[in-house]
């Protein structure tokens, strides 16, 4: 078997950069068709098309971002020896990129994440955005995993593949004293103050349907869609708020905040969104498995 050529790498390096051959050959100072050649040769090797062209630009394709994440940690690596002659030796890490939505509760998060954070050979780059823009970040393989509290809408044209993680109760909850102990659900609710999750959450729409079909008006004293901020509203709040009990553990557990009661019927789920990949990243396998 024939060894890669790692000139040929580090052109198809440059170029993935660059995102274009002529800025490509320019920075490489190599005429444009020397640099194509080199990098047909390199795609002949591997047996796979590295880049798709979209207009003028070069786009990686999913074997090509698996590509440049060994080139770039083949010549990190290579810095890494000049480093380590110095006296300052450094790590390969693994690279997962997680993509979360904005108002997802931060424990979830830490608490699936959790498996890879004791490690020192993974490095975890973890950004927040609304849905649309995670998604399409997970679609140009920018991310390898996208956390949401609702699955990817069923595309027969999309490749992302929704796993449920998690479901869980959510709950109402007050400072102590702030209820009473003999609360009746539903009619307690019924001009009771009430902080809630933003009207897009899934958990405020199927709130919203039971207080309908119970014949229950709540006064809405505010409408917060971050769980973090719907937190601290818990905390500064004299009446009721809805929230899951993962967003409020802590409090739960110091005794700052009281479990009113459990929702009927309404749960909150997490799912972890992929993209279906020939080459998925191997540290996937590891969150997905599950405890």
């Amino acid at each position: 078997m024939a060894s890669l050529n790692y000139n040929h790498l580090r052109y198809f390096w440059v170029v993935a950069q660059e995102g274009a051959m002529t800025r490509a050959a320019r920075r490489l100072n190599v005429s444009q068709s020397a640099l194509s050649v080199q990098l047909q040769k390199l795609e002949q090797q591997l047996g796979v098309a590295l880049f798709d062209r979209a207009g003028r630009r070069l786009v990686l394709t999913e074997a090509g971002q698996i590509a440049l994440d060994y080139a770039n940690t083949v010549f990190e690596t290579g810095e890494e020896l000049f480093d380590t002659l110095k006296g300052r030796s450094a790590a390969t890490h693994k690279r997962l990129r997680v993509g979360a939505l904005t108002t997802l509760s931060r424990n979830f998060q830490l608490g699936f994440l959790r498996p890879l954070l004791a490690r020192p050979d993974v490095e975890l780059t973890v950004s927040s955005g609304g849905t649309r823009e995670l998604f399409a970040r997970l679609e140009e393989r920018s991310l390898d995993l996208v956390l949401a509290n609702s699955p990817a809408p069923l595309d027969a044209r999309s490749s992302l593949r929704s796993h449920l993680i998690d479901a869980q109760t959510v709950s109402l909850v007050a400072r102590p004293g702030a209820a009473s102990s003999a609360f009746d659900y539903p009619a307690a609710l019924d001009g009771a103050s009430l902080v809630l999750p933003g009207p897009e959450s899934e958990i405020r729409r199927a709130f919203d349907r039971a207080m309908d079909l119970a014949g229950v008006t709540p006064d809405v004293h505010a409408e917060v869609d971050d769980m973090a901020m719907l937190r601290l509203f818990a905390r500064e709040h004299d009446g009721l708020t809805l929230v899951p009990p993962i967003v409020v553990r802590d409090e739960l557990a110091r005794g700052d905040l009281v479990e009113v009661c459990q929702v009927p019927g309404i749960t909150e789920s997490f799912y972890a969104i992929i993209q279906n990949r020939r080459f998925p990243n191997p540290l996937l396998s590891i969150l997905l498995a599950g405890p």
